[in-house]
């Protein structure tokens, strides 16, 4: 297989998205996983740090909303809640934002076994185990 361009890289298609049914807001919402930069953003504002540049606490405050606000997306694929709206999306049902919630993670592979995958932390599937005793 051939090595890929900047071009290339930068020009692919790879954020993967998913629509859900609400059926307690009347309808169906676009979840799009989070870039990198977005990522990023997203668990930057979940910690406060001290005086000495070490994690002090974290700030759980809006997190579901957080989350979901991030990955909200109308059809053209732009969000429909900005980072200073997330107190009302806050406001909905919260059985319904964890729903979303989950899918986010998922789609932003911010799942503890993904995390744990890309650390080469997770148990070895079947086909990655050795045939050697």
């Amino acid at each position: 297989m051939a090595l890929l361009s900047k071009d290339q890289i930068t020009t692919a298609d790879d954020r993967a998205w998913e629509d859900v049914p609400v059926p307690e807001w009347g309808g169906t919402v676009r979840l799009l996983g989070m870039s990198g930069t977005e990522r990023n953003a997203y668990q930057s504002s979940l910690v406060v740090l001290g005086p000495n540049g070490s994690v002090q606490k974290m700030n759980m405050a809006d997190q579901l909303a957080k989350l979901v606000a991030k990955c909200l997306v109308g059809e053209d694929f732009e969000r429909l809640f900005t980072d200073k709206e997330v107190k009302a999306l806050g406001a909905k049902n919260g059985a319904v934002l964890e729903r979303l919630g989950t899918v986010c993670q998922r789609l932003s592979g911010l799942r503890k076994e993904d995390v744990e995958d890309a650390a080469g932390k997770s148990e070895p599937t079947p086909s990655d185990a050795s045939t050697t005793d």
